[in-house]
């Protein structure tokens, strides 16, 4: 099965748009685990169980678990993820972006090593650090296209002017990502739940890619203004999934021991309320 396949699995049995951002700080876990960085797989795993059958997507991210040195700590996270969520793609939150013999490496630690479904990426090396990553047939990769942070304007929101039609780079990475670099259907893009109107525009340009939006919760992004900026009824078969990713909202919706329960009704009502803006 392929990673666009589990998506639409995913979608269709937990009637969800959502994805939970693991992002484990022990600073900030619950006081029975605060702290302490060698827990990090119980929370995370608490999370998973608490909330799979409300998520169309995980979404760990590599840097909270590598400065605590705790990759094997993920590595036994996405196991148990596979145990218990078989139908959940798992998307490898890594931003890389390196040569192309570098790439190969970064791709084995994704795709091999952790067992991912999917990565993000960086595209601004070009296709040749892209493209190690297309090799491994029916994974997913998301190219950083337009970012929630508002340090993105520095480069994808300047016009390229050596370019036919003189795009903003982050249009000129969504035209790239539609046409020739996506050889075998296998891409996608990111694209920040605070610039909705950016959103709406990659979706014009790219109305077949899977698009991972982060910025739903904590960083502030409007979650029906996001849905309605980037997803289209899907009785076109051509139109590409929207997946809204939360993080911190739903990880630490509560301080105390029923951090889990918290996480999934939070994961509930922001599912619910993705489904009633698609309504």
């Amino acid at each position: 099965m392929t990673f666009l396949d589990m998506l639409s699995a995913a979608e269709r049995q937990n009637q969800s748009l959502l994805c939970v951002g693991l992002d484990p700080d022990p600073a900030k876990f619950p006081a029975h685990l605060r702290g302490d960085a060698s827990r990090i797989y119980d929370f995370c795993a608490a999370i998973v169980e608490a909330t799979a059958d409300t998520v169309i997507a995980f979404k760990p991210q590599i840097a909270y678990f590598a400065a605590h040195r705790a990759e094997d700590q993920l590595e036994r996270l996405m196991a148990h993820m596979r145990a218990v969520a078989p139908q959940v793609p798992v998307i490898l939150d890594a931003k890389r972006g390196d040569i192309g013999s570098t790439a190969e490496q970064y791709a084995i630690e994704a795709f091999e090593r952790y067992g991912a479904d999917a990565v993000t990426l960086s595209p601004f090396m070009g296709f040749d650090s892209v493209q190690p990553y297309l090799k491994y047939e029916g994974k997913g990769a998301f190219l950083l296209c337009r970012t929630s942070n508002p340090g993105g304007d520095d480069l994808q929101n300047q016009r390229l002017a050596t370019v036919d039609g003189q795009p903003l780079l982050y249009e000129h990475v969504a035209r790239l990502a539609q046409g020739p670099w996506n050889l075998n259907g296998q891409l996608g893009l990111v694209v920040g739940a605070t610039y909705p109107a950016e959103i709406e525009r990659v979706r014009e340009l790219a109305p077949t890619l899977p698009l991972l939006i982060p910025g739903v919760g904590a960083q502030g992004g409007d979650a029906v203004a996001t849905v309605r900026a980037g997803y289209r009824r899907q009785g076109d078969a051509t139109t590409g999934p929207v997946i809204v990713n939360s993080s911190r909202a739903i990880l630490y919706a509560s301080s105390g021991e029923d951090f889990a329960a918290a996480a999934r009704s939070e994961a509930l009502r922001t599912r619910n309320v993705l489904e009633a803006a698609r309504g």
